[in-house]
């Protein structure tokens, strides 16, 4: 029997998110340079070697640093070391819109996509961890933007698949050691200027002292609990949008819908005419609910992206 060790654990972890990827297929690994990614790349290379899966790393440059192009090349220097031989680097342009973490994470999706679509990559393999996931949590709560946003990350999401959301970043750091691969150290991810950083250094460590160990544990179990209760609700309100045109909704039909139900109505709506996705909080949706459900003769509601909402005539227009 093997060795229960960090790089065995996420080992098994990645094997469940294989079971349904054939021979000869061709899945990409976003790898950082960071622990968790090159964990995710190292697990990753064992378990499809031994399916006949094609393994393709995909490091991408954002450029936002001066020294990013040599973490790229250092990044694919450890990559070959531990055995891959597909490797790509991928130098992008972000524009900063509506924050540099945002903007980033756009412009790295849509080139994972982008590659994706010219291999025929059937899967992308991304390394986020039980960490990441409790940080998302807490950001949720703390933005006020309701079930979907406090049940973090998805374990898949179209393509996307993410193995290590039951892994911690004490263990992917211990598998790195274990293999003797270099990761490196972001330094944005020690900066105090991100929201994030400072719930991984400062808001995290604070509830394991004052309320006890284990809240990482208790936030992901939340998430779990309440994406379940979120696609439900989801799959609701996707019925609703079918039946309608987003672009001019009934007001009596949205006011006798669940105010549950509305509201994801109304946000879906709202990204479908233009609205960044991941752009709208609670306090973008209340003057829009109040268009419907408390109506005094208030003016159109200016959004992200443009978007206009506005009640006419019995309607509400989404332009």
């Amino acid at each position: 029997m093997a060795e229960v060790t960090p790089l065995y654990q996420i080992r098994l972890a990645v094997r469940a998110e294989l079971s349904d990827v054939n021979a000869g297929d061709t899945i990409l690994a976003a790898v950082s340079g960071g622990a968790d990614s090159s964990a995710l790349a190292v697990a990753l290379l064992h378990e499809t070697k031994e399916r006949s899966i094609r393994t393709i790393a995909v490091v991408v440059d954002h450029a936002l640093q001066a020294n990013s192009a040599d973490v790229a090349q250092n990044t694919k220097a450890e990559l070959i070391k531990i055995g891959y031989t597909n490797i790509e680097i991928k130098r992008i342009k972000v524009e900063v819109t509506d924050g540099v973490e945002a903007s980033a994470r756009r412009a790295r999706y849509a080139a994972l996509n982008e590659i994706a679509d010219s291999v025929n990559a059937v899967v992308i393999f991304l390394g986020h961890t039980k960490d990441d996931q409790a940080e998302t949590v807490l950001l949720g709560l703390a933005r006020g933007s309701g079930t979907r946003s406090l049940s973090g990350m998805a374990e898949r999401i179209d393509k996307y698949r993410r193995p290590l959301l039951s892994i911690t970043r004490k263990q992917t750091e211990a598998a790195c050691k274990e293999v003797g691969i270099k990761f490196w150290n972001d330094p944005h991810n020690q900066s105090m200027e991100y929201t994030r950083v400072r719930v991984r250094e400062k808001v995290l460590p604070l509830m394991e002292t004052e309320i006890g160990p284990g809240i990482a544990d208790a936030l992901t179990r939340s998430a779990r609990l309440l994406r379940d209760d979120a696609d439900a609700l989801d799959e609701w309100a996707e019925e609703v949008l079918d039946e309608i045109d987003p672009n001019e909704m009934d007001i009596e039909m949205l006011a006798s819908l669940p105010r549950a139900i509305r509201s994801r109505v109304i946000r879906k709506a709202i990204y479908l005419a233009g609205a960044p996705s991941g752009s709208l909080s609670a306090e973008h949706l209340e003057p829009v609910e109040a268009l419907v459900t408390a109506w005094k003769g208030q003016g159109p509601v200016s959004l992200p992206g443009g978007v206009t909402v506005s009640r006419i005539s019995g309607r509400l227009s989404l332009s």
